[in-house]
């Protein structure tokens, strides 16, 4: 294996993102203050990873994969990931995320509702409207007249910090020592505007929140509530990134992206799983000897016709089905291929 992979997709811990070299002059960041390192990996890693990290210590990324993963951390760019519904596209970042030791996944499910502001923060104007009205109240209803309240301008930034929330991909920017780790997913389901609004967030590698920066002579530094839920500091109404994150795009091939994304972009095509990716998927979900013992139904999920699509997930739920029935004579073997078929029935056939 070649000496210059970080990521080497052995599925065991290691060091390697300390030996991660400098990042070219035109991807070298200097935000701050620097952030407190994240959490440790959450149990949704854990699942998509398999039980007790068996997927780590199983499957064996192609080539392919591994190189592009690496090409994208050296080159401090996003990783846009294409393939068919279960090919593993989503579970590449958090392995990632486990081999490298970089912390919880941070998760930004797309739909077609998504706006860049969804992604960066959130500002609850209402919330401090309300809380401002209930604070000026309150001295009124206790002297029985009318008195002025207090002045969140009194507080450091108004009080403001505890209205702004940031996302996912606005935690992911924060400025850390090392590369954060975020699964944007299924990209090619938002709206059509999506796309080109995130191409300078990704470019500069930084954002501003407008509400911050007009308090920005009273109040330099404002806490707000990361993704994470713990307290960061934003300087100057400003997010930018140190380290740039390790940022994962998914897409199943439902539409094109334009030229500028692709540009900004490392682009990993992930094929569909052959026999041999599958079977290691399926010890890692079900245990030593799992694939020689459902081989057959593994089989039935790679016959299709030509054309036809089936999601992994199909095929997991079939094994873990025939896992926990315990069909074993005649008739029950016939209940469970009649129930295999429907549960791995191509996903663009209606009947």
């Amino acid at each position: 294996m070649s000496d210059w992979l970080i990521y080497r997709g052995a599925g065991a811990p290691h060091d390697g993102i300390e030996h991660l070299p400098p990042p070219p002059p035109w991807r070298d960041f200097d935000g701050g203050p620097l952030v407190a390192p994240p959490a440790a990996l959450d149990p949704s890693s854990e699942r998509r990873l398999g039980v007790q990290h068996r997927e780590a210590s199983h499957h064996r990324p192609g080539e392919t994969e591994r190189e592009l993963v690496n090409a994208a951390l050296y080159l401090r760019r996003p990783l846009l990931v294409t393939g068919a519904p279960g090919s593993g596209k989503s579970t590449l970042a958090h392995s990632v995320a486990y081999e490298l030791g970089l912390g919880r996944v941070l998760g930004w499910p797309v739909v077609s509702r998504s706006t860049l502001r969804d992604g960066l923060y959130d500002y609850d104007a209402i919330g401090r409207l309300q809380d401002l009205q209930i604070a000026r109240a309150a001295p009124a209803a206790a002297d029985d007249a009318v008195a002025p309240g207090p002045d969140p301008a009194d507080e450091p930034g108004g009080g403001i910090g505890r209205y702004i929330r940031l996302g996912p991909l606005g935690t992911a920017l924060l400025p850390a020592a090392r590369p954060r780790v975020l699964l944007v997913d299924e990209l090619d389901k938002s709206d059509i505007d999506l796309p080109n609004d995130l191409l300078n967030v990704l470019e500069e590698g930084e954002f501003r929140i407008p509400e911050l920066e007009r308090l920005a002579g009273s109040a330099p530094e404002v806490e707000v509530l990361s993704d994470d839920g713990t307290r960061v500091t934003v300087r100057d109404g400003r997010v930018r990134c140190r380290a740039f994150p390790f940022i994962v795009l998914t897409s199943n091939g439902e539409r094109d992206f334009p030229a500028p994304l692709l540009r900004r972009c490392i682009h990993l095509h992930i094929p569909v799983p052959d026999k041999e990716r599958l079977a290691a998927m399926v010890r890692a979900h079900f245990g030593e000897g799992a694939a020689e013992r459902y081989e057959a139904v593994i089989d039935r999920f790679l016959d299709r016709e030509p054309g036809d699509v089936r999601a992994v997930d199909q095929l997991f739920n079939a094994i873990h089905l025939t896992q926990r029935a315990g069909w074993t004579d005649e008739d029950e073997e016939e209940t469970r291929r009649r129930l295999t078929a429907e549960l791995m029935r191509p996903l663009d056939r209606t009947r």
